[in-house]
């Protein structure tokens, strides 16, 4: 019977030991590798810097803007928002009072006159994991007459600024049109910077 241990742990330990070696170090390497060779940019974090070199954020996390004169991105239920360390959504259910009450606030904070039309769903609504950098193209265009006032600018110039910025599903049918928050107000700030 011992024997029949000590014959059946060395192949034990030899297949652990190998597949620890294969699939817990080898496998990550190679895969790394062929990420910085073929997709640095994005195996490093998609990262984006200020013209000094200063990591302004990442291309694939949200940021909070609160000024009128950005563009803001959706609302976000990750810790104190966008915070990639408690990465969540609110869990709260279609009739939660937290949930409508906060729905109640975005809206009336999105709208700038009471006549005006609700603001679009993801104006008003967290993302799953509370980071999505995205909006739609409506919600974007929905923002137009704010940021054109706040920066004192034409609102034709600002929606052809968002129009530029959307960004189509891939290949034409893998998810949906959005625009990049981010990097929308970087390019609001080069064409015409916040007062």
């Amino acid at each position: 019977m011992l024997n029949d241990i000590k014959s059946g742990l060395r192949p034990a330990l030899v297949l652990t030991l190998l597949f620890t070696l294969l699939l817990g170090l080898g496998y990550p390497m190679l895969i790394a590798g062929i990420g910085q060779l073929l997709m640095p940019w994005q195996a490093n974090g998609s990262i984006l810097r200020d013209g000094r070199g200063q990591v302004i954020g990442s291309a694939l996390i949200g940021q909070q803007f609160t000024s009128p004169g950005y563009f803001h991105g959706r609302p976000s239920a990750a810790g104190k928002g966008y915070d990639a360390l408690a990465s969540s959504g609110s869990n709260y259910g279609p009739a939660a009072r937290p949930l409508a009450d906060r729905l109640k606030a975005d809206i009336s904070a999105n709208r700038t006159s009471p006549d005006e039309t609700a603001p679009p769903a993801d104006l008003v609504t967290a993302s799953a994991s509370g980071l999505d950098p995205d909006i739609s193209p409506e919600a974007a265009l929905y923002q137009v007459p704010r940021v054109a006032a706040a920066r004192h600018l034409d609102r034709a110039t600002v929606r052809a600024l968002v129009e530029r910025h959307v960004q189509t599903p891939l290949l034409g049918f893998i998810g949906e049109r959005h625009v990049n928050v981010l990097a929308l107000n970087r390019a609001l700030d080069a064409t015409a910077p916040h007062p």
